[in-house]
């Protein structure tokens, strides 16, 4: 596969992962988006799009990783997008514990976490880690407008996702905004990843 192609699969990640989580969000009577999680979308009978949902953007990701190798702008920036890519995909490969009373009948929090649950949580945190310092790597720039916006990107993917944590894990002033500023977060990472993704293949 050639370069252009491997760095295509960047820009293209990150929007088929917001309209399958949005369209599948949309179509559930008891989801909310402002409060729930995208990952409890892998919940349910039809929780199996979601996963798949993880498991190809995260195969897109990696793919974009490569790309970055081969072409070269940063080996460290190229391994965080990789780390990033194995995130989502150990997202998908394990199933998030019900939380903020989703699905209907489950408690906001369990008291014991499944090994599914911790598992989902652990390869997400790495991931979004990964992502985050992804940004500073790559705002080592030639340009200072690029730079700027991947350190702003960095940091507010990274303070707006540790809101969201704090929401599902029953903060109270926060648990009633958790998917909205999940959501907020993953529009910043992802939109970061496609500008990069299409700086590289103009250059």
């Amino acid at each position: 596969m050639g370069a252009e192609m491997l760095l295509a699969c960047g820009v293209a990640a990150g929007p088929l992962f917001t309209i399958a989580y949005l369209w599948e969000g949309a179509s559930r009577v008891d989801y909310k988006p402002l409060r729930h999680p995208v990952s409890s979308l892998a919940l349910g009978r039809s929780g199996w799009t979601q996963t798949v949902n993880f498991l190809f953007t995260g195969l897109l990701t990696l793919t974009f990783a490569v790309g970055l190798w081969r072409a070269g702008p940063s080996r460290w920036g190229a391994l965080l997008i990789g780390v990033w890519a194995v995130g989502l995909l150990g997202a998908g490969a394990f199933r998030t514990d019900p939380v903020s009373g989703y699905p209907v009948g489950s408690p906001d929090q369990l008291q014991r976490p499944t090994c599914a649950g911790v598992l989902h949580d652990l390869f997400s945190l790495v991931g979004f880690l990964a992502l985050a310092a992804a940004g500073f790597v790559f705002a080592l720039s030639n340009s200072p407008g690029w730079a700027l916006y991947s350190i702003a990107s960095g940091v507010l993917f990274a303070a707006t996702m540790a809101l969201a944590s704090a929401a599902f894990s029953q903060h109270r002033r926060w648990v009633d905004l958790g998917g909205l500023t999940q959501r907020v977060s993953l529009t910043i990472g992802w939109t970061w990843q496609m500008l990069l993704a299409m700086r590289i293949l103009h250059t």
